[in-house]
């Protein structure tokens, strides 16, 4: 990802065409906010496009007009509908690589290996491209060929200190208390992958694109870095010290998970409940399918000392085959002959 340094101090600067597959990401307003957050932490966009918009899609109208986004209308004519949608798409992005300068970065929503082609024109370009899509259609090829890549039902999870994907952050529209707000730094910090640390005013500014109407005065706090300090002391997750002039904050490493320290380790007797619990949270998200490995990784994050072996199993195929036999859930197969959970 583009970084631009001054004096010492890494600047954000990616300025991101973000393009949304709409029948991909599930045209949730809830999934789409999310997927917002997740480019605004990595930049600013600077343009957006939405394709597939029907008027079954209008409870999105707020979130697409206060993001500025252009909408790209599907007109339903025959088995080229989608191929259609698609065409547009990669049009529509390599006019911006070609004629639109300020853009350094691309993210595209949507799993179709039929885009591969254009993520490498756009890398070739020295653009970076961020995939994001559903687990149960996002191609191997496509996922492997981006810069970087996101599994849809990671990102509309909230991710916290350690990838706690169940973790809920506010809705956008819910009014920032302080609980909130430390819980939004802390993703903030997690989803930095270069730096353990952030300098305080590189964090302020994405937590503006994200929340425009923050304001360190609405806690008390003169500045920002003394509401920092304020939450750390209080809330203890996030650390912060002085480089010379220079406010630093990361994650506090020491900081007790007190969400894991209350679960029990999963048991012949308990693991259908935690199964079942989190296959809701994905049907509440507006999941159908997910990839196994989606599933398994966030049980292993909510119990870090699952094994299959503690429950009575062998392989993590033998615990989804019981589920299916009990009418759990059902197992189905992709056109790559991939194995899918579909929830019930």
């Amino acid at each position: 990802m583009p970084d631009h340094r001054l004096g010492g101090i890494a600047l954000s600067t990616s300025r991101f065409a973000l393009f949304v597959d709409l029948e991909n990401c599930g045209a949730k307003t809830a999934t789409l906010n999310s997927i917002l957050e997740k480019v605004k932490i990595r930049g600013d966009i600077l343009l957006g496009k939405v394709y597939g918009y029907t008027d079954r899609f209008s409870d999105l109208k707020e979130v697409l007009l206060s993001n500025t986004f252009t909408v790209v209308p599907s007109i339903r004519y025959g088995y080229a509908q989608k191929n259609n949608a698609d065409i547009m798409l990669v049009i529509d992005a390599l006019e911006v690589a070609y004629t639109n300068p300020l853009i350094d970065s691309f993210c595209i929503v949507s799993g179709d290996s039929d885009y591969t082609p254009l993520v490498g024109r756009l890398k070739s370009m020295g653009k970076f491209v961020l995939g994001i899509s559903r687990s149960e259609v996002a191609s191997s090829i496509f996922i492997n060929a981006c810069n970087e890549f996101q599994f849809l039902e990671t990102v509309s999870s909230s991710v916290s200190r350690g990838g706690k994907r169940n973790a809920r952050k506010p809705a956008k529209d819910e009014p920032l208390d302080a609980a909130g707000l430390n819980k939004l730094l802390e993703g903030i910090l997690a989803e930095q992958t270069d730096e353990d640390e952030m300098y305080a005013s590189e964090l302020k500014g994405v937590l503006l694109r994200l929340r425009p109407d923050f304001n360190e005065k609405s806690f008390g706090c003169a500045s920002f870095g003394k509401l920092l300090n304020k939450l750390a002391a209080q809330f203890g997750t996030i650390r912060v010290k002085n480089d010379n002039y220079n406010v630093l904050v990361s994650l506090n490493a020491d900081a007790p998970d007190e969400e894991a320290a209350g679960k029990k380790p999963l048991t012949a007797d308990t693991w259908r409940a935690a199964f079942m619990e989190q296959l809701q949270h994905y049907k509440d998200d507006g999941f159908e399918r997910v990839n196994p490995s989606i599933l398994k990784a966030d049980i292993q994050t909510a119990y870090p000392d699952f094994s299959e072996r503690a429950i009575g199993f062998k392989r993590f195929s033998d615990v989804l085959r019981q589920m299916e036999k009990e009418r759990l859930l059902a197992l189905e197969t992709d056109e790559q002959k991939n194995i899918l959970v579909k929830m019930l």
